[in-house]
């Protein structure tokens, strides 16, 4: 009996192929608990999530030292490395978000906090507080990353307060501030730390507070990019310059995947009623603009 079950176990898992999807780290929910979940089931299949910085991830693939059959990032950039590389033939867009404060629930200054979000502070001036704990990760190996200084730059144009970023953020690489992508709402839920700059999507998936920013510096809206986004650009003690690309998620398929059909299957999906409706319950906006 038991040599049985041992056999139908075997058989079972040997007929259940699985799926690895590399994500951007901040997709962490609806990505495991919702996308992955669903698509697995239909397909009889055992879905299996990779959530990291989106460059992380990117150069992890391109040298052939991570495998997966999807890869669905934040940004163009990430993906034109695939791209570059050959393992991507073409990425299409699934879902939008845009930057936003976020701040924790437990934080000493969650009411100053409120009443930015309210109008009636300032909210930059509520990050600049003393003991005030922001949280971000590295702009070197994340897009949101980078995203957050880029908006901070805007911000001092946008308020016409020239030390802003530095006032807030410190060094661009500041090590105070830095954490990995997938820990950085969980340290926020759990109070450790105040607040982050980040995306709308990530926050609203974890049901944490935010405060709206104006269109010219939440990087959410594609009009703005001449007249406002196109005016940020940071350069890293690495020499990689930082420049506003759209906030746009986009999956691509890989060519050296194990499960070729189920990947191109996974990227239909996100992009089907399904899936579109998935990214909707858990804070993310409609796909904008073309393929890469």
């Amino acid at each position: 009996m038991l040599l049985s079950l041992i056999h139908f176990n075997s058989a079972l898992a040997q007929t259940s192929p699985t799926i690895r999807i590399a994500y951007a780290g901040s997709m962490g929910v609806v990505m495991d608990s919702a996308a992955g979940p669903a698509f697995a089931k239909a397909h009889h299949a055992t879905y299996q999530g990779i959530g990291q910085g989106s460059y992380a991830l990117a150069r992890l693939l391109a040298a052939h030292q991570l495998q997966a059959d999807v890869f669905v990032t934040i940004t163009p950039g990430p993906m034109q490395i695939l791209k570059q590389a050959g393992l991507v033939a073409s990425a299409v867009p699934v879902a939008s978000t845009q930057m936003v404060v976020v701040y924790s629930p437990h934080s000493h200054f969650a009411a100053d906090f409120a009443a930015a979000a309210r109008g009636e502070k300032k909210w930059y001036e509520v990050l600049s507080e003393q003991g005030v704990r922001l949280g971000r990760t590295d702009p070197a190996i994340d897009p949101q990353g980078a995203n957050v200084l880029l908006t901070l730059q805007l911000a001092a144009d946008y308020y016409r307060e020239p030390d802003l970023l530095k006032t807030i953020a410190g060094a661009p690489q500041n090590p105070s501030q830095i954490f990995t992508e997938p820990s950085l709402m969980s340290r926020l839920e759990a109070g450790q730390i105040d607040a982050a700059i980040g995306y709308l999507s990530a926050a609203q998936s974890h049901h944490l507070p935010t405060i709206a920013l104006p269109d010219e510096i939440n990087l959410g809206n594609p009009d703005m990019q001449k007249p406002w986004y196109d005016r940020a650009s940071l350069t890293l003690d690495n020499g990689k310059t930082l420049r506003v690309q759209p906030l746009v998620f986009y999956a691509g398929a890989l060519s050296n995947a194990q499960q070729p059909e189920l990947g191109r299957d996974f990227v239909a999906f996100l992009q089907g009623a399904q899936g579109q409706a998935l990214f909707r319950e858990h804070g993310y906006s409609a796909p904008r603009g073309n393929g890469l």
